[in-house]
């Protein structure tokens, strides 16, 4: 990446900013005081942006023939060109600031990414929900850069999932930008990531695999974007108990030779403790840390399995939970 900024799209009325249609925001606390410190929000208001005023008539997406129209709820003005429009000029602009994630207003019929209320030509809620108009050409555009609501975010593991994809993007992004993409510097990168791919889908690993092994046979454009796609897609994937499980068992095969006996059945009651949901999975992963660094293991210590975003941040979340 041509800087070190860690750029992140933001619904600009969660920033405190009074941009929505009554004149009001919806802060968000947790996106400015605990994830703040560590990004620079590119504020994005669809609405105002495209030419609407604050405060303006309250707009919803109603049920079309072909894809949901953007009206207005009293008026019945139609602003779906209008945003459409904005949208598409508004996405190549941010293609300059290579951002590494985006965060939208839940419900929005601009911003939402999912589950948007929808209506008929009557005024009556219609199922499933449908997708706001700006979100829907952003992820269009740049279907890689990891997307969620303010609202999924106060679930903690979808909140610690959407922020170790930001990161991972971003180192991606980093290699990305390197002069020539070969082989020599795709695998220290794999290398490090590799636990970490495991915990979210063994078939997207195994594949990225293959890519490595065989990435001579391809120009470094189509390199970069073959792996850059498996890369993403299997973060995209959460992590479960089980997966993680199977990550640790491996990691436990690192230490049969330096471990007593007794030591190597604490660390497995951990783990079991863990897949049957008694302790957290920061109780396994605390005690392998402890174990790597005392035996020195080189190869774990470099695994970003264990420290996918900073810890600083991470402790920062943990006060924020309780």
């Amino acid at each position: 990446m041509t800087d070190h900024a860690l750029r992140l799209g933001i619904s600009r009325c969660l920033l405190g900013d009074a941009v929505r249609y009554d004149g009001g925001h919806k802060h968000d606390g947790f996106l400015t005081d605990v994830l703040g410190p560590y990004v620079e929000w590119i504020p994005v208001c669809p609405e105002v942006e495209a030419g609407l005023g604050v405060p303006r008539e309250p707009m919803r997406l109603v049920s079309g023939t072909t894809s949901p129209r953007l009206l207005t709820v009293k008026s019945g003005i139609d602003y779906t060109e209008t945003v459409e429009r904005f949208s598409e000029q508004r996405v190549h602009t941010l293609e300059a600031l290579q951002l590494c994630g985006y965060v939208f207003k839940d419900h929005s019929p601009s911003c939402g990414m999912e589950q948007v209320p929808m209506y008929n030509a009557h005024g009556m809620p219609v199922r499933p929900g449908g997708v706001g108009v700006f979100a829907r050409t952003f992820m269009a555009h740049f279907p890689l850069v990891p997307v969620e609501e303010e609202r999924r975010l106060k679930n903690p593991l979808i909140r610690d999932h959407f922020i170790e994809r930001v990161f991972c993007y971003r180192r991606w992004k980093a290699v990305l930008y390197s002069d020539r993409l070969t082989q020599e510097e795709l695998i220290p990168f794999h290398t490090r990531h590799k636990l970490l791919l495991l915990s979210h889908s063994r078939k997207h690993y195994d594949a990225l695999e293959q890519l490595i092994g065989n990435a001579k046979q391809y120009r470094p454009v189509e390199l970069a974007r073959r792996y850059g796609t498996h890369f993403m897609n299997a973060l995209k994937i959460a992590a479960t108990p089980r997966t993680h499980v199977n990550v640790l068992q491996h990691v436990l095969g690192h230490f049969k030779t330096v471990l007593r006996q007794q030591e190597q059945e604490e660390l497995l009651g951990v783990i079991e403790d863990y897949h049957h949901g008694i302790v957290p999975l920061m109780a396994p992963l605390t005690l392998i840390t402890d174990y790597i660094h005392r035996f020195d293991v080189a190869h774990l210590k470099e695994q970003l399995y264990f420290e996918p975003f900073p810890k600083e941040l991470k402790r920062r979340i943990e006060h924020c939970n309780n």
